[in-house]
């Protein structure tokens, strides 16, 4: 089966687009910053909160706003902190902050001063952050918490300045530095993302200022974003969701953005509707939490509600859609290589389906050993192109979005497939109507019996039985079997029994072939996830 076309995603007046050949995020932002003068951008509630006579309905539109013209200069201004710190161009800053208004200034300075940023994740322990540190050898921490500065401090193999997000408060002296804000090129090397570290420790992919324009730009034109879109935003900043998809898109398409901080479902809720939002992007945990929120169904009045980072259950996704009004967009990316694909604003949005390409995105999907995966190209390259309906295959993508490999590991570099290609690590198949659907890591493969179970088709139908909050299926070493299939499910009554773990067995029993049934089955409290709602299943096995 062949993916529907990336052109499916755009409008019919579009032509072309500019997919990051030409261009930079900072000096698109600072054009659109120009054009918007004193139009709101940025509303930090983190701060605001302490003010509520600034969040209410009846406040203006200015009352706890950053305008355009005024993150424009607050950047303009932290970039030459930044230089006074001790940066040149070319050089790391490693920035792990929680949302506030003072760490995106911080984060945008760096992209504007031609320096690489390097997100790290605010909850790292001493030695997740010190890996982040001694591996990439920054010039600059800007870190929000005096613990994890001491451990950057500490783990320090080259000089490196460490203020706050305000960046200590320096006002810069003088003249900036001149030629050196908004000049980098598309080729210049923009952020370094941390992997999850799956495969052991976590590698930095290196995205340009090139992949980071395309990417971002190819979503701006797929979700039709526009000034006067408005995001709540509750994700983390350090991923590349929060950070990439959240920010970045928000900025470029001259829109707006809540800065809430944290999720709090009600918090999400009294927010799209006291700032008129029409934006919301969240992760499958989010909109569990938020179907059972009173006033949910404010949200079937956004114009556009996306999930990711994990995969949504079908059954969540009718649940969310018949419980608010609101039909979740879901859509499939990596650090690597941000977006891919995505279900389409116009038309159809599946359940248990990523969509299709994005603008400027090629997929393809080869199975091991076709000829067409890590040896080469062969048959079936091309945009969209699959190797048959409901055949599972690894999942390959090529595009100015991709990473052009990882920070000083030529060994992991090497091992990318000729043309271009970026082998996903993700197992997927092609439905008939070209919507791409997700199966899994092809390491969480399991091979039960010399058969194999994909663990997304097992935890779709256990996920449908009432008596099933969540469900992550794995494999159990078997000297009969080599593997069995294990499910570990979370109740929906917080409970959990023999009894309910041999009902869910005949009900799988019904709907699966036998080798696909769940010979055990383990009940949690909750599943190990990691801060973007991933789950851990190296801990389940």
């Amino acid at each position: 089966m062949l993916l529907r076309p990336a052109a499916e995603h755009l409008p019919a007046s579009a032509t072309s687009l500019d997919m990051g050949a030409s261009g930079t995020l900072p000096a698109a932002w600072v054009r659109t910053w120009a054009a918007a003068g004193s139009a709101p951008v940025l509303f930090d509630a983190t701060s605001a909160a302490a003010r509520p006579d600034s969040i209410g309905s009846t406040a203006s539109p200015s009352d706890g706003w950053t305008s355009a013209e005024a993150l424009e200069a607050a950047t303009r201004r932290a970039a030459g902190r930044l230089w006074q710190l001790g940066a040149a161009p070319g050089d790391r800053v490693v920035w792990s902050c929680r949302p506030s208004l003072d760490a995106v200034v911080a984060a945008l300075a760096v992209l504007r001063a031609g320096l690489v940023l390097v997100p790290a994740n605010p909850d790292y322990r001493a030695r997740e952050l010190g890996h982040v540190v001694a591996d990439v050898r920054p010039a600059v921490a800007v870190i929000d918490e005096p613990a994890r500065a001491a451990w950057a401090s500490a783990a320090a193999i080259a000089p490196l300045a460490v203020a706050g997000p305000d960046l200590d408060g320096r006002a810069a002296a003088g003249e900036l530095p001149g030629g050196l804000l908004d000049v980098a090129s598309p080729s210049d090397p923009a952020l370094i993302g941390y992997t999850s570290g799956t495969t052991g420790a976590p590698k930095g992919a290196v995205l340009t200022h090139g992949n980071l324009l395309a990417g971002v730009g190819s979503l701006v034109a797929a979700w039709r974003w526009e000034d006067g879109d408005r995001l709540v935003h509750a994700l983390p900043l350090f991923h590349a969701h929060g950070l990439c998809v959240g920010l970045f898109g928000t900025l470029l398409a001259g829109a707006s953005a809540v800065l809430l901080g944290r999720f709090d479902p009600q918090a999400v809720v009294d927010a799209c509707g006291r700032h008129h939002a029409t934006l919301f992007f969240g992760v499958p945990t989010m909109y569990h939490r938020l179907a059972g929120a009173p006033g949910a169904d404010v949200l079937g009045r956004l114009r556009l509600a996306v999930s990711g980072s994990a995969p949504l259950p079908p059954a969540l996704h009718r649940r969310v859609s018949e419980l608010t009004g609101c039909v979740v967009l879901e859509r499939y990316g990596l650090t690597e290589t941000l977006m891919n694909t995505s279900n389409p604003v116009d038309g159809e949005r599946r359940p248990g389906t990523v969509g299709f390409p994005l603008p400027g995105v090629e997929v393809r999907l080869a199975r091991s050993g076709s000829g067409s995966g890590r040896e080469g190209e062969g048959e079936g390259e091309g945009e969209g192109e699959g190797e048959g309906e409901g055949v599972a295959a690894e999942i390959f993508v090529r595009g100015p979005n991709v990473s052009g490999g990882y920070w000083e590991r030529p060994a992991a570099d090497a091992g990318r497939p000729a043309g271009g290609w970026f082998a996903t690590g993700d197992l997927g198949a092609v439905d008939t109507a070209g919507y791409l659907r997700i199966l899994g890591r092809s390491k969480e493969l399991v091979i039960s019996g010399g058969f194999n179970v994909y663990p997304a088709e097992v935890e779709d139908v256990l996920g449908a039985h009432p008596a099933v909050r969540e469900v992550a299926v794995t494999g159990t070493p078997s000297d009969e079997w080599g593997e069995v299939v294990t499910a570990w499910v979370v109740p929906s009554d917080g409970g959990g029994s023999p009894d309910l773990g041999r009902v869910l067995q005949r009900f799988a029993a019904e709907r699966l072939a036998p080798y696909k049934c769940p010979r055990i089955v383990r009940f949690l409290p909750a599943l190990p996830r990691t801060a973007l709602g991933k789950v851990q299943r190296a801990e389940l096995r």
